[in-house]
């Protein structure tokens, strides 16, 4: 099932913005590592508890087995181009994912079969909800004891969604879960090893798979004009209708297209990449972006320039910003104006983004993600646009910072070095603040908990090679008069040579 595009540009109706979106160790990076490889985009299965995935590059997150930056990613299927962004998890970075999902058109959430809806999870639908992203569900681990496709979805409508629409049947629970019936085209797809095989749907699921088949019919009548039309003049609805109304429900939001699989074992994820082609929204489908003054974009690559940056990373070979081209055609060497900063600046380079591996491209066109070399000033959530047409976009939000610690560094030359390398975190991460307390003279790094700092205190000291102690902040204590007394009255008298001194 592996597809490859040509290499020539893709018109805009071919291609995918997503990102992966789950509560930690739901499977989010399992799944993208998945993707890929059945896409071609890698030879070899990573595995997170080797150390060996894709987007997990940085050396944290291989050490922690956990998703810590957010990493862009594409790959190719059925003739269009998939770009990913495998968001974290963990609570503490939860500003990486508001800053991934202002610019994606659409995401997968990922949920374990297990446990279902988790804190997290709910936390980044709320999120998505906030952005209007288009979803579809992916309810992973089906593989594991105790898991339940069908408590997993209870759990979806009563916490997140009224309408979740479920398209596949388990073939087989737990251990023994081997494979999935599409409800749509009422077919089965086994997995023996890496290869899915097609065929019919087995006797013994026939029923139950076609009393599904009927319940997501009604579902579906229930919410679609034109499925609703058909159920009631047909004795059941088309496949082609049927995936048209899912598609359009999925699009707007009224509808959650519900898969499931298990990316440990490689099953189901081809029919997800098949959904994300399907269902989710290309750049085309989604309204035009509108800046600070009401003026819109529409994805159009012969519109002036808009753009928007979503992360800064500092890399061995210089300083990146990674852009999501709204409108417009950005190419090497063209001037481009920092609504931010108020400055022009000359684009050195644009590259195509795979993870920690970038590939040089000579521009970028409407509904591109891609990281952009020489940008001096730009920050997440600036506007770069054509310098004869400006527009400023909504950036996206930025958490207040919950905790704080003080970091000092431990040798004079450190202490020289250790504030332009607090300056450069803080640029690269908004939801890092540094300041120094008046009162006790300690610099304190504040962020989202105590992981985010511990991560961030490590990055000092792994990447600009700082020796650096955290603690915890010292607190100025004063004394004061906490309130008068009445009602005593002492009378001092002390004579010492002279007259007769009274004090009161």
């Amino acid at each position: 099932m592996r597809a490859h595009l040509s290499k020539q540009s893709n018109p805009l109706a071919v291609v995918r913005n997503l990102g992966i979106l789950a509560h930690i160790d739901a499977g989010k990076t399992t799944v993208t590592e998945r993707m890929l490889y059945l896409a071609g985009a890698t030879y070899k299965r990573g595995e997170v508890h080797d150390g060996t995935t894709v987007t997990d590059f940085d050396s944290q997150e291989r050490d922690r087995g956990i998703t810590i930056f957010a990493a862009a990613v594409s790959c190719a299927w059925d003739g269009h181009r998939v770009n990913l962004i495998d968001t974290p998890g963990h609570v503490d970075f939860s500003d990486e994912v508001e800053r991934s999902l202002r610019v994606l058109d659409g995401a997968i959430a990922v949920f374990d079969a297990v446990a279902g809806v988790e804190p997290q999870s709910e936390s980044v639908w709320r999120r998505a909800d906030r952005y209007g992203v288009p979803r579809i569900a992916f309810v992973n681990k089906l593989d594991r004891a105790g898991a339940d496709l069908d408590a997993a979805v209870e759990s979806i409508r009563r916490r997140l969604h009224k309408a979740p629409l479920v398209v596949q049947l388990p073939i087989g629970q737990e251990d023994r879960f081997a494979g999935v019936v599409d409800l749509v085209r009422m077919r089965a797809l086994v997995w023996a090893g890496d290869v899915c095989q097609e065929g019919p749907v087995p006797e013994d699921l026939l029923d139950e798979a076609r009393r599904r088949r009927t319940l997501l019919e009604e579902a579906v009548s229930e919410l679609h004009a034109e499925a609703l039309e058909e159920f009631c003049s047909q004795p059941s609805i088309s496949d082609r209708t049927l995936a048209a109304a899912l598609r359009d429900l999925t699009r707007s939001g009224a509808g959650l297209v519900v898969l499931c699989g298990s990316a440990y074992r490689n099953r189901g994820i081809e029919p997800l990449l098949d959904a994300v082609v399907a269902y989710l929204p290309s750049p085309l489908d989604v309204p035009s972006v509108r800046g600070e003054d009401g003026a819109e974009r529409a994805a159009d690559p012969e519109a002036p320039l808009a753009a928007l940056a979503f992360k800064v990373s500092s890399t061995a070979t210089g300083r990146l910003t990674y852009l999501r081209v709204y409108s417009g055609t950005m190419r090497k060497g063209d001037t481009v104006l920092d609504t931010g900063a108020g400055r022009t600046e000359r684009v050195s380079r644009i590259l195509r983004v795979q993870a920690d591996r970038h590939t040089e491209v000579d521009q970028a066109v409407a509904g591109d993600i891609v990281a952009v070399a020489g940008l001096k000033s730009a920050r997440p959530g600036t506007t770069l646009c054509a310098p004869e047409a400006p527009l400023v976009l909504e950036p996206p939000g930025a958490a207040d910072p919950v905790v704080s610690v003080a970091v000092d560094a431990r040798t004079s030359t450190d202490a020289d070095r250790l504030a332009s390398a607090l300056a450069r975190l803080a640029e690269e991460d908004p939801s890092l603040t540094v300041r120094t307390d008046a009162e006790t003279g300690q610099t304190l790094l504040s962020g989202m908990g105590e992981l985010h700092l511990e991560v961030a205190v490590e990055k000092l000291r792994r990447d600009h090679g700082l020796t650096v102690a955290m603690g915890r902040p010292q607190v100025a204590h004063r004394e004061t008069v906490v309130r008068g007394v009445s009602g005593l009255l002492y009378r001092h008298v002390k004579q010492d040579g002279g007259g007769t001194i009274s004090i009161h």
